[in-house]
């Protein structure tokens, strides 16, 4: 397994960090796999996929950019500067496209574990030719829907936050994604790879919530002084459409005020509420005030912020309904739960593909036939010695 070393004023000082570049990378690994982890993220990229894979058609030098830099075992550094709080997408951006050309051909040789094709190997636009499809994918498939995004990724970092004062570090660093967990003597598992441990101790730590459920990876800057974990947000957060126990709740409670109620499993604002749900903010209102009164809900102020989240009646109700659609064979929640048990590619590929170590999806660039990955990782160069790094959840759990 890859750990971290990190000392208790590191974890005192870590905090969440919004980042739409790192949303844009997740989404770009997203449309380079092509399989979708619920029904969300099936629109989406019915959406944008066909038009992602045609520019790639169109300009095969940026589509073996796209392969390389996702690579076999890791992410080149140069695609993954590490976030940091505030930070523009275009800022962030700025980063990639300043990397001097032999800096990204030799990421692109660690990420290839091997040379490069011949196609990238003396070229010196690579790094202006990945902020350009970067920049595309911004524009055209993640901008329209940064202000949903962005409410969503605040409601996780909420319930997480939230999670940190009933609980403590310990559960919340466990339940990031697979792989993530507090080992004790300040040790922080953030991968389930056999590579060397790094000394964090004194350094920045960030945690960065993306919505695409299977794509993660870590980060830290050349100097050392400043690491990322990226990891995706609540499945019920980010496609709460999979989530609303209609067949289940919804005869009962109405369909709008079940999956209310479902998401409430975490603390949540109004605000946070509506821009998950699509529900208007009065509609959510009326919701919830039936809810109080029926003691499904409670409410309680944090700062400036209402929170709303179930009872202990709640609860056993949402886990009744959830149980009603598993007795009746009813798929009980997002796409990548169905498509497990069938078992298609998607669904038990998180686990399935991790547990053999194999590379993620189906490539737009058509390395499906290859073994091509639809996600990589890179906190094997932690192991290496290599000066920064990325790791996939999802389609391969790698650091």
């Amino acid at each position: 397994m890859g750990w971290w070393q990190v000392n208790a004023d590191t974890l005192a000082g870590s905090r969440f960090v919004l980042s739409p570049y790192a949303e844009t990378f997740a989404c770009l690994k997203l449309l380079h796999a092509g399989v979708a982890a619920h029904p969300g993220e099936r629109a989406w990229l019915a959406a944008h996929l066909p038009a992602y894979r045609a520019r790639l058609a169109a300009d095969p030098v940026t589509a073996l950019l796209v392969g390389a830099g996702l690579g076999r075992e890791w992410i080149a550094d140069f695609l993954t500067p590490t976030p940091r709080d505030g930070e523009t997408f275009e800022e962030a951006l700025a980063q990639v496209r300043s990397a001097a050309p032999a800096d990204v051909r030799a990421h692109l040789r660690l990420s290839l574990t091997g040379p490069l094709p011949a196609a990238l190997r003396d070229r010196t636009d690579l790094a202006e030719r990945a902020a350009g499809l970067l920049e595309y994918v911004w524009t055209r498939a993640v901008r329209p829907y940064w202000p949903r995004r962005r409410h969503v990724l605040e409601a996780d970092v909420l319930a997480r936050t939230t999670q940190v004062g009933r609980e403590g570090w310990a559960a919340v660093l466990g339940t990031l994604r697979p792989g993530t967990r507090w080992l004790g003597g300040n040790r922080f598992q953030v991968n389930l790879q056999e590579y060397p441990p790094r000394e964090v101790s004194g350094a920045e730590l960030v945690l960065v919530p993306v919505t695409p459920q299977r794509h993660g990876w870590v980060s830290w800057d050349p100097a050392g002084s400043r690491y990322a974990l990226v990891y995706p947000c609540a499945g019920v957060l980010a496609d709460p459409g999979g989530a609303r126990a209609d067949r289940g709740l919804g005869p009962l409670l109405g369909r709008n005020r079940a999956a209310l109620l479902v998401l409430l499993g975490s603390p949540l604002t109004t605000t946070q509420l509506t821009a998950v749900t699509g529900q208007s903010l009065g509609s959510v209102g009326r919701h919830l005030k039936v809810l109080r009164e029926a003691g499904l809900v409670t409410r309680r102020r944090a700062g400036r912020a209402v929170l709303y989240a179930r009872t202990a009646a709640g609860d056993v109700l949402v886990g009744a309904g959830t149980a009603g659609q598993a007795d009746r064979g009813e798929p009980g929640g997002a796409g990548a739960a169905g498509q497990a048990d069938r078992g298609e590619p998607g669904g038990a590929g998180a686990a399935g593909q991790a547990g053999r170590g194999e590379p993620g999806g189906a490539g737009a660039a058509g390395q499906a036939g290859r073994g091509g990955p639809g996600g990589a990782g890179a906190a094997g160069q932690a192991g290496r010695g290599a000066p920064g790094g990325a790791d996939t959840t999802g389609a391969s759990i790698r650091p």
